[in-house]
């Protein structure tokens, strides 16, 4: 297939520095594809808020991601822009406001992400009540999952739906629910369903192990990759954090600590950051880094483009999607 017109106009003009590295990654990105690899795509930050979905979802659904890491926030945030997306509010001067600003938006039941507000009641208080459901109903059976399951769960089975208020399209946990698609969510607890899910707990509602874990997240990635990396697995990652650095280790803890000697490394690597390198920074690290511990190998394509994740990662995927 042709490449559409913003394929085109990157090629043309994106042919230096930072430009340049989104163009031979998303090149590189395709032809690992088309080699037959497999991608895990990483996400940290605020990607979901960012409204990734609107690209990512079609992502999903041509098949060029196989496995997602994502925080806990990503996995929740997307959804919550789904069923209340016309109740978020913009703050574009976000840079000017006061303290005395921002409580006021706390009273009004507003979270800021930068420039962009979550109304609690609306998103978080609005998946709580259904979302509830779905664990007591597990819990109760003695069933367990993982974060992600339960919320395929609830996106699968239309409880959502009287809420919509994007095209489903739009939505990439929708696309992965719909595909069944693996995702790892280290860290979960670490996010506002994780925090309800945790006060349940503490009131003797629910128990703490109908929630798999994460070490349980490991075990499972540590299946999954040697059954999926006979013509390598790729890493995409988007900013840093627990959402790559967890799942990346997959294969130093396999050939380290399992002594399975034959586990291939991470046969491509790309990261989107502009956290500056900088004294024992996970997020800044230069790829080559990951070469010390186990991850990567002196071979694997490895790109960095130092830029604001929102502009490069939809430039990517538009690349792969040929629009």
């Amino acid at each position: 297939m042709s490449k559409g017109p913003i394929s085109q106009f990157i090629e043309k003009h994106y042919l230096h520095f930072n430009s340049a590295s989104l163009v031979d990654a998303a090149k590189a990105y395709e032809q690992q594809l088309a080699n037959g690899a497999k991608m895990m795509v990483s996400m940290a930050g605020a990607m979901s808020t960012a409204e990734i979905g609107k690209i990512f979802a079609e992502i999903i659904r041509q098949d060029k991601v196989q496995i997602i890491s994502c925080t806990g926030a990503n996995l929740e945030e997307d959804i919550m822009n789904l069923v209340a997306h016309s109740h978020y509010e913009r703050v574009p001067n976000y840079r000017d406001l006061t303290p005395e600003d921002e409580w006021a938006l706390l009273e009004r039941g507003l979270n800021r992400v930068t420039d962009t507000c979550i109304p609690e009641h609306e998103a978080f208080r609005r998946l709580q009540k259904h979302i509830y459901k779905i664990w007591k109903d597990a819990d109760d059976k003695g069933e367990r999952y993982f974060p992600h399951e339960f919320m395929y769960k609830m996106l699968l089975s239309g409880v959502l739906e009287e809420y919509y208020e994007i095209d489903l399209k739009d939505s990439w946990m929708y696309a992965a629910a719909e595909k069944n698609l693996p995702i790892i969510v280290p860290g979960w607890e670490d996010s506002t369903m994780g925090n309800i899910f945790a006060s349940y707990v503490i009131k003797g509602e629910l128990k703490a192990s109908t929630m798999k874990s994460g070490i349980e997240y490991m075990v499972f990635l540590s299946d999954w990759y040697p059954k999926n990396s006979t013509n390598g697995v790729g890493f995409f990652q988007i900013g840093g954090g627990i959402a790559g650095d967890f799942p990346i280790c997959v294969v130093p803890m396999l050939y380290q600590d399992m002594e399975m000697h034959d586990i291939p490394f991470w046969s491509y690597f790309c990261q989107i950051s502009d956290s500056t390198t900088s004294y024992g920074s996970y997020s800044g690290a230069v790829p080559n880094e990951k070469i010390t511990w186990g991850k990567l190998d002196i071979k694997t394509p490895k790109f960095i483009i130092e830029s604001d994740a929102t502009i490069v990662a939809p430039l990517i995927f538009a690349y792969l999607l040929d629009l």
